[in-house]
């Protein structure tokens, strides 16, 4: 059984591009090559026992010894078993009759495991739960594999170990930080909890391997892995995507979102980011890596970075191009990030964009040394030495000139300026800070109505 084991397992690894914790079987899985999963812990996995000559197998990987405790549930008029196999043998089989047929199982690790379910009497659904699988909490994404390959070409740099290690992080979160200097505290209480140990990818299409350590020894990681991305062939290559779909935390630094656009759009990086969140890890960027988060993105690509003053002359100016397509982060979508905020004055930009996007748009500015942590329900909250500015939109709110070609008219957008601890929830708008009605008037020299950074 130990080469037939092996066999599958090489076969798994060469069949699947993606390993995500399974929710539910993926037919065929009639047979031990077929195995479906990874199975990981305390996620749920839904099947269905179609015939009396149905069987299903499923997988997953143990990296130490630990106990399982391994649960199938059914109707109670049917009577389903499992069965357990390690590399070499039959481990278990659950044949109870009892409903759940459930029983705990010490197994040794470390290596690869399979999971049998067959029927002695009936046919209908059943949901299988295996808990106690090191490293396989649901929100990860683990047993992805060996690492591929390195394409010739790409730089990196690797900080610590460079073994995969799974952890269960249980749910995720976005990091939004404005450039500058980077917000210590951000990184220590909202994403070293939620890292548990795990491993860090920074991305980045210029530079070096400043993070490395720093992020290491912040955070406690099994391992920082700088990509520098700086070509599609790299972003489309299975060697970065297992990188990113492997880590705990993926960060973008700051650099060129117009580069990040054109190098990584459309590619198997933008699609392995795009999944970050949803397996339960942590996203974030500063400067240009934060700028890339939201649905909608400030996009030069080629031409000068433009001024508020620029911007307030004209909707349609040649230095405002806004891409989106990007990443669909829940949090983000309706939403456009500014960053090095107050410190370049870009609150007449910020709002000008939102004067050219769909109504109900909202913007995000983040000053240098400052970051807002979102996390899966949409609560979001400040760390670090600056304000976080969001604009939003509302019955009051007033486009009274907003056409290309002519100065714009933008008023009454509510404006709530966050310190540090402060939240607001982007999904509900709940805070607890008294917003402040600002706008724009192109038309004069000094264009804010209102102080805005007040």
């Amino acid at each position: 059984m130990f080469t037939r084991i092996a066999l599958v397992f090489s076969c798994l690894l060469v069949g699947h591009s993606t390993f995500a914790c399974i929710s539910e079987e993926s037919e065929s899985n009639d047979s031990e090559p077929d195995a479906d999963g990874p199975v990981c812990s305390g996620q749920l996995v839904d099947g269905a026992i179609g015939s009396r000559r149905d069987q299903d197998w499923y997988y997953f990987n143990i990296e130490q010894p630990a106990t399982l405790d391994i649960s199938l549930d059914h109707h109670g008029g049917d009577d389903f078993d499992w069965y357990l196999y390690d590399s070499s043998r039959q481990l278990y089989s659950a044949e109870s009759g009892r409903v759940p047929e459930r029983a705990s199982v010490s197994v040794e690790g470390t290596g690869f495991y399979t999971l049998k379910i067959i029927r002695y009497r009936g046919q209908g659904w059943y949901s299988l739960d295996v808990r106690g699988i090191p490293g396989g909490g649901s929100g990860g994404l683990c047993n992805l594999g060996a690492r591929p390959a390195k394409p010739g070409g790409l730089t990196r740099y690797l900080t610590g170990s460079e073994a995969d290690i799974c952890v269960e992080q249980g749910e995720g979160g976005l990091l939004v930080m404005g450039g500058g200097s980077d917000v210590d505290a951000a990184f220590t209480r909202r994403v070293k909890p939620l890292l548990a140990g795990g491993d860090v990818v920074v991305l980045r299409t210029s530079g070096s391997d400043g993070y490395n350590d720093y992020l290491q020894q912040l955070l406690g990681a099994d391992s920082v892995e700088t990509l520098i991305v700086d070509r599609r062939q790299y972003a489309d290559d299975d060697y970065v995507a297992w990188a990113v779909r492997s880590a705990e935390f993926v960060w973008i630094a700051g650099g060129d979102q117009s580069e990040y656009l054109n190098q990584w759009q459309g590619t198997l990086l933008q699609q392995a980011l795009d999944e970050v969140l949803a397996r339960g890890g942590v996203l974030g960027g500063t400067s240009a890596g934060a700028a890339v988060q939201s649905e909608h993105i400030y996009d030069p690509d080629g031409v000068l970075g433009i001024y508020s003053s620029e911007a307030v002359t004209d909707l349609c100016h040649e230095y405002i191009n806004i891409s989106t397509g990007f990443l669909s982060t829940p949090a983000m979508q309706n939403l456009i990030i500014d960053t090095h905020f107050a410190e370049r004055d870009r609150m007449g930009r910020l709002m000008v964009f939102m004067a050219g996007l769909p109504p109900g748009i909202r913007g995000i500015g983040v000053d240098e040394a400052t970051s807002i942590f979102f996390s899966t329900d949409g609560g979001g909250i400040v760390d670090g030495s600056g304000h976080v500015y969001v604009l939003a939109e509302d019955g009051a709110t007033s486009r009274s000139q907003a056409s290309c070609g002519e100065p714009v008219i933008y008023e009454d957008v509510l404006r709530y300026q966050l310190s540090e601890y402060e939240q607001f929830n982007i999904f509900t708008g709940a805070t607890s800070v008294v917003p402040k009605r600002i706008g724009i008037d192109g038309r004069n020299g000094s264009f804010y109505i209102n102080q805005p950074y007040q």
